[in-house]
C-alpha cells in the first residue's frame, strides 16, 4: 500500500522539468474492496502529477543550537551593595544563542529584581533547552526501532514526539483566548 511522502504546501525539486514548485493537492489512487491507496501522485500545478519518486525534498539544516550558553551581565543600574538578595548580587543572566556574544534571551532589570530566582531558573531552563530537545528526539528514534514499549514508556515517547512536532512546526494561528504580538 502507499502511504504519502510528501503533504500540501511543501516546497519540491519536480526532476522532470528540472525546477522547484509547491505541491497544490495529494492525489491518493483507491481501489474498492483496498482499505489503503495503491498509489499516490501529485499536483504541483505543472500540467500533470508526479509521483513521489519524481520529486525531492528541499534539504532543510537544523540549525546548530549547540552553542546556547548562560552567560552573566552586569546590572547596570544596581550595584552589589543594593541587590544583595539576588543568587548573584550585580550581575543577571543572559543566554547567548549566537558565536559572537550577542542574540538570545535577556530579561529587563526591573522583572529580574522581581523574582531572581524565578529568572534563574528561567536562565537555565533555557540554556538546556537544545539538550532536551536532542533528548526527545532520540527517544522518539529508538522508540520507532522498539517492537514493545511498556504503556508508560509509550506515553512518554509519544509526548516526545508532539513536544517535537511543536517545535518544527511553523506557529500559525494564535490560541483562542490569546493576541497576537505585531
Amino acid at each position: 500500500m502507499a502511504k504519502a511522502v510528501f503533504h500540501k504546501n511543501q516546497r519540491v525539486y519536480v526532476r522532470p522539468v528540472g525546477t522547484w514548485a509547491l505541491i497544490e493537492q495529494v492525489k491518493p489512487h483507491w481501489v474498492k474492496g483496498v482499505e489503503e491507496p495503491v498509489r499516490i501522485s501529485y499536483d504541483c500545478g505543472l500540467g500533470r502529477d508526479f509521483v513521489a519518486d519524481e520529486l525531492a525534498e528541499e534539504e532543510r539544516q537544523d540549525a546548530d543550537v549547540s552553542g546556547w550558553r548562560l552567560m552573566r551581565a552586569r546590572n547596570k543600574w544596581q550595584s552589589p551593595d543594593e541587590c544583595t538578595h539576588h543568587p548573584f548580587p550585580g550581575t543577571f543572566p543572559i543566554i547567548v544563542t549566537d558565536e559572537q556574544d550577542w542574540g538570545g534571551w535577556r530579561v529587563p532589570g526591573a522583572e529580574y529584581n522581581r523574582d531572581p530566582q524565578l529568572i534563574e531558573f528561567q536562565a537555565r531552563l533555557i540554556a538546556t533547552c537544545p539538550s532536551l530537545y536532542k533528548l526527545a528526539e532520540k527517544l522518539a528514534e529508538q522508540a520507532d526501532r522498539a517492537d514493545d514499549l511498556p504503556e508508560d514508556l509509550r506515553v512518554m515517547v509519544e509526548f516526545a514526539r508532539s513536544t517535537v512536532k511543536k517545535i518544527k512546526s511553523k506557529p500559525s494561528e494564535a490560541p483562542p483566548g490569546t493576541t497576537k504580538a505585531a
